[in-house]
């Protein structure tokens, strides 16, 4: 009769100690992610005759920690850090002489245009508001993330292709160094929609368009992007 009391209450401890376990868990849940974003760069605001000619890509990865505000812990704030690259396809020629920058319209009648873009490389910090319907047993969930990510440009670069020749500028000191907008984040389980809204200029008030104006060239990022557990 003892035996079968301590076995009762041997099992009853392990229980106690299985549901204790998950309690503790359920309190420390949180959604730290990492993220893979790709997107399309839609340039804002350039100079009278540039236009984008072909696809402007953005790839975006890094990983966002997670610190929940609630009891239920579906309310979150989210700081990260990560990497990003993106190109922008358009027809504005960059040249540099001697230190000298100058940003004007490729003229076709002159030479035919092949390609042009220019490429930024940025570290990034997200910073988010996060709601979302998960829970410690649900992994696919519906979210809402907004919030604000600010960049810090490590590398740019620029190469202009026509049938007169190849030109590259590196390091262009006339691009802000950097970068921050609004962001917004929306769907369910891994598919969300990616929205990035940048607030100030590509290129510092040095660059000037044609000699005379400043380039006040903006982008809007428009993609998916993908957490990852």
């Amino acid at each position: 009769m003892k035996s079968i009391l301590y076995i009762l209450l041997f099992f009853s401890f392990i229980g106690y100690s299985q549901i204790d376990s998950l309690k503790v868990k359920d309190e420390l849940y949180r959604e730290d992610q990492f993220y893979i974003s790709v997107t399309y760069n839609l340039l804002q605001n350039a100079p009278s005759g540039i236009s984008q000619n072909g696809f402007s890509t953005g790839f975006h990865l890094g990983f966002i920690r997670d610190f929940p505000i609630n009891k239920r812990r579906n309310k979150a704030i989210g700081i990260g850090l990560g990497l990003s690259s993106n190109s922008y396809n358009q027809n504005m020629q960059i040249l540099e002489n001697n230190s000298i920058y100058s940003y004007t319209q490729v003229d076709e009648s002159v030479a035919e245009l092949k390609k042009n873009k220019f490429t930024t490389y940025l570290l990034e910090m997200p910073i988010e508001f996060r709601w979302r319907t998960s829970a410690l047993e649900n992994s696919k969930f519906w979210r809402i993330y907004s919030g604000f990510k600010l960049g810090y440009l490590v590398y740019n670069s620029s190469k202009l292709e026509t049938s007169s020749g190849t030109f590259k500028v590196n390091q262009n000191p006339q691009l802000n160094s950097f970068q921050y907008g609004p962001t917004l984040s929306v769907g369910y389980d891994t598919w969300n929609f990616h929205c990035y809204y940048a607030l100030n200029s590509i290129f510092s008030d040095d660059a000037k368009f044609n000699g005379a104006s400043p380039i006040d060239l903006q982008f809007i990022k428009i993609g998916v992007i993908f957490y990852i557990l």
